[in-house]
């Protein structure tokens, strides 16, 4: 067998060819974020002498995983799949999803088998999640030499490192397309506003995003008393944040998950700090011309809401009541009759219970009411949908698009008969079985369950063969036209994909600029 090592700024690294491909997996790009770097930015990994083995992924951030504790605190590696031959190759940074909170490159859905054999360099790595990664204890007594930002710091890091070596493994660094779903997709968002990843990379996909998770240094504290609640604490205990068994602050994660929307209803889950790491929020950031020339791919799916909004423990409001507590903590309870008019008053008795029957992703399932393709259906969830999901999109959109002629969006209608079943329909994460082309995976047994291998074969060529050429040529597809602006050509992926001009122009004035929970 060949010998597949590779000279890096770091030392030499060895690969190991598999499924017709090659390996570098868990190759550390920073120094162990444990001990006194335990809430500190990441640190450049020092050089190391002889060849590091990159035969296997390295360990998960700490996390829960279906309801148990996974993960280590020395987490930060990267992991880079290549076809056997070709050099000077197209290079695709996967950057996973989970609410800042969850994820780990290593999960058989993110694994970039399908893009190395369409000719592609496939990269993907960790950062650190929840309470290690993005809760920031900067304001509090006892903690001003903790550093903001850690998780984002990760990422800053693994991309300028990656920028720095791809070419190592046969990447070109002045062909690289970053991507990501959920909050791999916000993460995506956060890249174009940062100054510290400029220049290193020229394309960007970017799916089912919340881009407006963005917290400052005073609204980051909201979450972070519930977790001191969660944790039964007083500040005079946060001396244990330095001490304890890291696995323990998921005590308290997991209170601020159940609570928060209580608290702050509409308020996201702790995730990136406003600060010198990123001192303009994204979007007001990329209106500015943060990211200048850098084509990008926008989308997201018709019903997202429907993995977050639940009677109990909801991720976001469940009721008019909440609602209305949103716009008026917020300086907006003017808007409240066009928000109601908008999401149809007369169904607000339409959201029922849950069924406690889901197989993957979240422990309840809605059983959903109505169509939501038009105003209307449930009321609750096409609110989440376009709140955090839908709206701030098309804005990103039009922001990018003074910057870059180079601007398409997506959207994913296509419900499947289990997605009709449960009640999740076109939900959050339902298109990345097609983007990885991943048929065995649970997630997507789940959601393709009663449907032909065909309907799959043909959406994955549609979705990953659409990735794969905008990745290779900086255009997807022919047939799909260039956004324009909130009246504009979308990519439909449905069981039959189309081009359609969707007209998001009552949507955006409904929305306006409200801004919520930034001060």
């Amino acid at each position: 067998m060949a010998e597949h090592i590779v000279g890096t700024s770091i030392g030499e690294i060895r690969g190991y060819e598999r499924n017709n491909m090659i390996e570098y997996l868990g190759i550390p790009y920073a120094e162990p974020p444990v001990g006194p770097l335990r809430f500190k930015r990441a640190v450049p990994k020092t050089p190391w002498e002889g060849v590091f083995d990159a035969k296997e992924y390295g360990p998960a951030p700490i996390q829960y995983n279906n309801g148990t504790i996974m993960g280590d605190e020395d987490c930060l590696t990267v992991n880079v799949q290549r076809p056997i031959e070709g050099d000077n190759l197209p290079v695709f940074i996967w950057i996973y999803g989970g609410g800042y909170n969850t994820g780990y490159s290593s999960d058989e859905m993110y694994r970039g088998e399908a893009f190395a054999r369409d000719g592609i360099v496939f990269v993907s790595f960790n950062y650190r999640t929840n309470v290690l990664g993005f809760y920031d204890f900067t304001t509090y007594p006892g903690c001003e030499d903790f550093d903001s930002n850690c998780g984002l710091s990760d990422q800053i890091l693994a991309l300028n490192w990656i920028y720095k070596n791809i070419s190592a493994f046969g990447g070109d660094p002045t062909r690289i397309t970053i991507g990501g779903e959920s909050a791999g997709g916000a993460s995506v968002t956060n890249m174009l506003a940062c100054p510290g990843v400029k220049g290193t990379f020229q394309q960007a996909i970017i799916e089912s995003a919340l881009p407006n998770c963005m917290m400052t240094h005073k609204t980051a504290r909201e979450n972070i008393d519930l977790f001191l609640e969660g944790m039964h604490w007083t500040e005079k205990d946060l001396g244990l944040l330095r001490t304890m068994d890291p696995r323990m602050f998921l005590i308290g994660h997991e209170y601020v998950q159940a609570k928060h929307q209580y608290k702050n209803p509409g308020m996201f889950l702790p995730g990136p700090i406003q600060d010198d790491l990123m001192p303009v929020r994204p979007i007001d950031a990329l209106r500015g011309g943060a990211a200048a020339g850098i084509r990008l791919i926008i989308g997201t799916n018709m019903h997202e809401g429907t993995m977050f909004v639940h009677p109990e423990n909801t991720g976001f409001p469940n009721s008019w009541t909440m609602i209305t507590e949103m716009l008026e903590k917020n300086g907006h309870e003017d808007a409240l009759p066009q928000i109601i008019g908008f999401y149809h008053e007369d169904g607000r008795n339409s959201f029922t219970l849950f069924k406690d029957n889901a197989k993957s992703l979240s422990a309840s399932v809605p059983p959903l009411t109505g169509d939501v393709r038009q105003i209307g259906g449930d009321p609750f969830i096409r609110f989440a949908t376009d709140y955090a999901f839908e709206m701030p999109a098309v804005k990103v959109a039009s922001a990018q698009r003074q910057y870059c002629d180079d601007v398409w969006m997506y959207r994913y209608e296509l419900v499947t008969k289990s997605g009709i079943a449960t009640g999740w329909k076109a939900s959050h994460a339902f298109e990345l079985p097609f983007v990885f082309e991943k048929t065995e995976h649970p997630f997507t047994k789940f959601m393709f369950d009663g449907e032909p291998e065909e309907l799959f074969t043909k959406m994955a060529g549609q979705i990953h063969g659409d990735w794969v050429r905008f990745i290779k040529t900086g255009e997807p597809n022919k047939d799909w036209g260039r956004f324009e602006g909130p009246c504009s050509p979308v990519r439909i992926y449905d069981r039959e994909s189309r081009t359609e001009i969707l007209d998001r122009r009552h949507l955006l004035s409904v929305w306006g600029d409200m801004r919520f929970y930034e001060s």
